[in-house]
């Protein structure tokens, strides 16, 4: 347990209840961002970590979820990647992780996504999973709208024309 000004940190209400209800969405938000299941497990085990930190500030606001977001999409197009030192356990987690994640038939558009550069795919998907106007992803990623609209164009660019010359990439057999 760590101190903050005199209290516990592990006896914030919430935050436990917050992960139980909101883990795997945002293990799947991770996913689509990183465009893989060990990048994007670090990514949210990340964006957790800040957000535990800053819970008792955050949980008087009404939308943790997007705070956790947010953090995560910064993490994502910055260069969060950075080792830190790994702390290994003789304990394997207590479950997986894998039913979050697309299955391997699924994998083809992820991939090509997942190909793209960070920022192209932060952009395309703030504006397409998160559904977010250019406003508000310019906000999250701390840049112009201008920058979000071209980064968006280039990567649909880039997708339409993988996938148009890959059947393989978006599930046909041919």
């Amino acid at each position: 347990m760590t101190m903050e000004k005199g209290r516990h940190v592990d006896d914030e209400p919430g935050f436990d209840d917050f992960v139980a209800e909101r883990g795997e969405a945002l293990l799947r938000y991770a996913y689509v961002l990183t465009g893989n299941p060990h990048d994007a497990a670090d990514l949210a085990q990340e964006a957790l970590t800040r957000l535990r930190d800053a819970w008792p500030r955050v949980r008087r606001k009404t939308d943790a979820h997007g705070y956790a977001r947010t953090t995560m999409a910064r993490l994502h197009v910055s260069i969060w990647r950075r080792r830190r030192r790994e702390h290994l356990t003789g304990e394997p987690p207590e479950r997986t992780w894998e039913a979050v994640f697309p299955s391997d038939e699924d994998q083809g558009l992820w991939q090509e996504l997942a190909a793209l550069p960070r920022r192209q795919r932060a952009v395309l998907v703030l504006r397409y999973y998160e559904q977010l106007a250019d406003a508000e992803i310019a906000e999250v990623l701390r840049i112009s709208q201008g920058t979000v609209r071209s980064q968006a164009s280039r990567g649909l660019d880039k997708l339409r024309s993988s996938l148009s010359s890959s059947p393989a990439a978006h599930g046909s057999t041919r």
